[in-house]
């Protein structure tokens, strides 16, 4: 076990400045934060202590899959917390309903007992089997209409933190007030619907959007649908930000109109590993360089990606570094309902992360415990 972190010197982003000075953790939360204030908007000189990231849709990591059970949610666990992601929800894919119930579990047994070196698994974020069969993206032809018996009943084996769904299918709306009921966040993604469709929805319960712009009904000038209800009224959705999924102009425009905008990854089994053929669930995939698709086609199958890549990739687009990093923690945590994860305020769990002037991870901190040093530093 490593020893507490007493304290870490930097640059320190809080919710209202950052702090040129000093944060001291103990017993797994901060307990001080002293130094100089700047303004947030500022960009000081580095090292910059940052909030752990919080990564909402991840299907695996380092060559193995969430469905495959709790030995692969351990070892996806491992590997994105080397890559900053404190916590995470466990994200599973459209198949049979066997085959998610023991996904299902294999996540539960991870998230009751967490082991050393491990990202917080803090829920399930079940993306199928609701889902549009003419917007299935890399899903597997499995869906199944909205069964509000069948989430409660996955909901019992491991609590459902997120559900993806698609608007336009028959019993969308009562499974949306009955996910509501259970403090589940009810997302619209992998969906044909149009704008109207969208507000029915949203005036259901639904709250969020899920990887905005892919997989769902576009925002055109007339006629729009899933992603232009988004730009016009959401407050929150999560985003890629790998440089594949979303070009840099639509990554603004979703800036400047969804105040709760956030990075997911979508990390497949791919993410970490060398180019080759994968596993999404029970669909093929194949990793060339930073893209994933579908084995022996276009189609773009999650990615290869984890959220520091993702830090990157919005600092090279003009992202400041304050709000991209809320986009990976804060905002997140405040969506899911556990902040003041995410945020570095004194009494808030001391999950950080230590990023250069280099833009990389340089250490990470879990419970205020050392739990990653890079290589070299």
């Amino acid at each position: 076990m490593n020893p507490p972190a007493n304290s870490l010197e930097g640059a320190i982003l809080t919710p209202d400045s950052w702090i040129l000075g000093q944060l001291e953790a103990r017993d797994g939360r901060i307990v001080s934060l002293r130094g100089e204030r700047v303004p947030r908007d500022s960009t000081p000189p580095g090292p910059w202590i940052l909030p752990g990231f919080i990564d909402g849709h991840v299907h695996g990591g380092d060559g193995a899959d969430v469905m495959e059970g709790e030995a692969s949610v351990r070892r996806m666990a491992r590997f994105h917390l080397t890559r900053g992601v404190t916590s995470l929800l466990a994200t599973t894919m459209t198949a049979s309903v066997a085959d998610i119930r023991a996904a299902l579990a294999g996540i539960e047994a991870v998230r009751q007992a967490s082991a050393a070196g491990e990202a917080t698994v803090l829920g399930t974020h079940l993306e199928g089997p609701f889902l549009s069969p003419a917007k299935l993206g890399a899903q597997p032809p499995a869906m199944l209409e909205p069964d509000v018996a069948l989430a409660l009943e996955l909901h019992r084996i491991s609590p459902l933190s997120v559900a993806t769904l698609a608007p336009e299918l028959a019993g969308a709306l009562p499974l949306i007030k009955a996910l509501q009921g259970l403090g589940v966040r009810a997302q619209l993604g992998h969906t044909c619907a149009s704008a109207a469709c969208v507000e029915r929805a949203m005036n259901a319960g639904a709250t969020g959007f899920t990887h905005l712009f892919n997989a769902m009904s576009g925002a055109e000038h007339r006629g729009t649908g899933c992603a232009g209800a988004a730009l016009a009224h959401a407050e929150w959705a999560e985003i890629l930000c790998d440089g594949e999924h979303v070009e840099a102009t639509m990554i603004h425009a979703a800036r400047r109109a969804i105040p709760g905008l956030y990075a997911v990854s979508d990390a497949t089994s791919a993410a970490g590993m060398p180019d080759g053929p994968f596993q999404l669930g029970d669909v093929a995939i194949e990793k060339v360089g930073a893209k994933v698709t579908l084995r022996g086609t276009e189609t773009l199958a999650g990615s290869a990606h984890a959220l520091d890549d993702a830090l990157r990739h919005l600092l090279g687009i003009g992202v400041p570094l304050g709000e991209a990093s809320d986009m990976l923690s804060t905002r997140a945590a405040r969506y899911l309902g556990h902040a003041p994860l995410g945020t570095l305020v004194e009494g808030a769990p001391a999950d950080l992360v230590e990023w250069s002037p280099e833009h990389r991870i340089t250490q990470v901190f879990q419970a205020g415990v050392r739990v990653h040093v890079a290589a070299g530093t």
